[in-house]
């Protein structure tokens, strides 16, 4: 199997694994959802509060480590093997206009499309109506990604309660519209960031698309072309300057000049050099491999001390991720003190009030409760035990009083630490504990 038909395959499956991932459930969790409508992160069957998103910095830094680890090891792969531009202009150009209305040659991508016949416009004006149509249901998948599919269904059927969600998805396809169509390979080239720093990256033990210089002779001289045509050659250079791998190129770039930014790493022209060499009954001159193990005829390491740590650094991210997501809490209570310091009532009674937001993070309805574990001198004044459904969010007055005399300044307020205690009642296992001031008023102001 050549390299564009396992690059099909692996279109097919990401396309797949993205369609249904929105999908997935595990524990009743979506299996990946950013949902800002009910604040909530879903990773692996996991839901976090927007309160708890600890694990998203380290989610980041996988990320952005593992784009840079995959570009040190294998180059450009994610471009030209994962990336959604590549896959839909793939999609666009391959499949639709080359495979199923036969616009154009899969094996010439330079050559445009010949509009003056009749039967070419139709065919194009049938490829922009498919694209479009596709265009809606990519924009619609993706927003699944933040809104989840069986509340995307009953918004879509709404469209005044829901306008934003419509202008969402119309704006995401009419970028892919005009992205595929028109912008095309050029966004690779001079709108994407990565192209720009993927050189940055490389070493000699880089895995890219090289050409085998000493099989194939030097094409270019001081980056001029000097060789034109196999008669000029002089010693016994393989190639046979058939240009295939020039005009099967996506980005229209000739690899024998060697490592260009434009470069996607799809190696469409390895397969293209493969067919007119295998001919020769010779390998192909364009390979996927490292300068080393290419032009210097060296070994390459993979595990050079630079990947092994980005590799440790990988792990470390997922290890710290893992332990976070592990101290999720199925109840949140946050307490706030209001702008008024205390209240001081005639029977010298003192009492401070709060804000209190109890949210219940779990799958269960719960009645929740709370106390103060300084007994001995405060108490909780009129705070009824509330029942909370899951995922829901209830704030309340939370007032703490105390007949105490705690007279501690003739000068000025004392502020007294105080834990507060809140838990479900149906079970004890669920309870949290914040520390709060409690204002008291200097010894003058007592009677």
């Amino acid at each position: 199997m050549n390299y564009t038909k396992k690059r099909y395959l692996t279109y097919t499956l990401i396309t797949l694994f993205t369609l249904v991932i929105p999908f997935i459930k595990i524990n009743e969790n979506h299996l990946l959802l950013l949902s800002f409508d009910k604040l909530q992160f879903h990773f692996l069957g996991f839901a976090f509060n927007m309160n708890e998103l600890y694990i998203m910095p380290f989610l980041l830094m996988f990320l952005f480590i593992g784009i840079f680890a995959m570009t040190a090891m294998f180059g450009r792969v994610w471009c030209g093997w994962a990336c959604p531009q590549t896959i839909f202009r793939v999609i666009y150009r391959d499949l639709i206009e080359s495979t199923i209305l036969d616009l154009r040659r899969i094996k010439n991508k330079q050559k445009e499309i010949n509009y003056s016949k009749n039967s070419n416009k139709i065919k194009k004006y049938i490829s922009l109506i498919i694209w479009g149509i596709l265009c809606l249901i990519i924009a619609s998948n993706f927003m699944l990604y933040f809104v989840p599919p069986e509340d995307f269904i009953q918004y879509i059927k709404d469209p005044k309660e829901h306008f934003y969600l419509y202008m969402f998805i119309i704006s995401i396809a009419v970028f892919l519209f005009y992205d595929i169509v028109f912008l095309k390979e050029n966004f690779c080239t001079y709108v994407c960031p990565y192209s720009r720093i993927q050189s940055v990256l490389y070493d000699d033990d880089t895995k890219q698309v090289v050409f085998n210089t000493f099989r194939g002779g030097n094409i270019y001289e001081n980056n001029s072309k000097s060789i034109f045509d196999v008669k000029q050659w002089s010693n016994n250079e393989e190639c046979t300057t058939c240009e295939a791998c020039v005009r099967v190129c996506p980005t229209n770039i000739d690899i024998r000049k060697g490592l260009q930014v434009e470069c996607i790493n799809c190696l469409e022209c390895s397969d293209a050099c493969s067919t007119v060499m295998g001919k020769l009954g010779k390998k192909s001159l364009i390979y996927w491999g490292s300068t080393n193990s290419v032009i210097k005829n060296k070994i390459s390491n993979l595990f050079s001390k630079r990947n092994i740590v980005y590799l440790l650094s990988l792990a470390l991210c997922i290890i710290l991720a893992g332990f976070f997501a592990s101290k999720k809490e199925d109840f949140l209570m946050n307490i706030n003190k209001t702008t008024t310091l205390y209240k001081i009532q005639d029977n010298s009674m003192v009492s401070n009030n709060y804000l209190i937001t109890l949210h219940n993070t779990s799958k269960n309805d719960y009645t929740y409760n709370i106390k103060v574990l300084d007994t001995e001198n405060f108490r909780v004044k009129r705070f009824k035990p509330i029942k909370i459904k899951s995922m829901t969010r209830v704030r309340k007055v939370l007032i703490l009083e105390t007949k105490k005399r705690l007279f501690l300044s003739d000068k000025k307020d004392t502020a007294f630490k105080i834990k507060i205690l809140g838990f479900a009642q149906e079970d004890k296992n669920i309870n949290l504990e914040k520390e709060v001031s409690f204002i008291y008023p200097r010894s003058d102001l007592i009677k």
